[in-house]
């Protein structure tokens, strides 16, 4: 996807996520910012997996920055310490012990910058589905209708962990939409779920200033 969206020796900048779901959020988040060709977006198969090779990506070739998008899961204070860990361990000395409410930023000398964001806002337990459950628009009619929903068929049968509640409420949200079950993603640009939410403004404001990228005016634009 983001491989053919910048070209040679502008690949510096780098945002690594988890699985493919969050790599197509951000691509239509960023594009609806027109920031989808400043960044090259990589995704690696699980939490593990990144982890694993994490000190690899910060010893790619020609890296200015990275930042890492990862689920907070159940336990936010695990999360964050498997992923500080790794960055004391490739030798950044300044991981706070927590997670910065508005996205954590690292500065190391002779480093890459890196940033940490995890899924939902920093501040509480969660996943990819629980930021997008931010995005619905305020009133929306059918998002309690679903919820309740998913509550029936639990209490009659349930087939998937309780950890996952928040994926079947929003896919059955978004098999009522306009054009049912679309994508989280195309979602996004679809306009069922707001890009302009408090949430994603937030999260848009820490990937500017990660990887320094300035507004020239309105509409979006930036530069690097």
């Amino acid at each position: 996807m983001s491989s053919d969206q910048i070209k040679g020796d502008k690949l510096l900048n780098y945002l690594l996520v988890e699985g493919q779901d969050d790599a197509q959020v951000f691509f239509h988040l960023l594009r609806h910012y027109q920031l989808d060709n400043q960044i090259k977006i990589e995704y690696k198969v699980g939490i593990h997996r990144l982890l694993d090779e994490l000190d690899v990506e910060l010893d790619r070739s020609g890296l200015a920055r990275l930042g890492i998008v990862v689920d907070a899961d159940t336990d936010m204070a695990i999360r964050w310490q498997s992923l500080r860990d790794k960055l004391i361990e490739a030798g950044y000395t300044t991981v706070p012990r927590y997670p910065d409410p508005e996205g954590t930023t690292l500065k190391q000398e002779g480093r890459p910058i890196v940033g940490l964001w995890l899924m939902p806002d920093n501040t509480i337990p969660g996943m990819l589905e629980d930021f997008m459950s931010l995005l619905i628009p305020t009133g929306d009619i059918l998002w309690p209708m679903a919820q309740d929903i998913v509550q029936q068929v639990i209490a009659k049968d349930r087939r998937f962990p309780q950890t996952q509640e928040m994926k079947a409420n929003i896919h059955t949200w978004l098999a009522w939409q306009e054009e049912p079950g679309k994508p989280m993603g195309q979602a996004i640009t679809k306009r069922y779920l707001k890009a302009n939410a408090p949430h994603a403004e937030k999260l848009i404001d820490w990937i500017r200033q990660l990887f320094d990228l300035k507004v020239e005016g309105c509409g979006g634009k930036t530069s690097s």
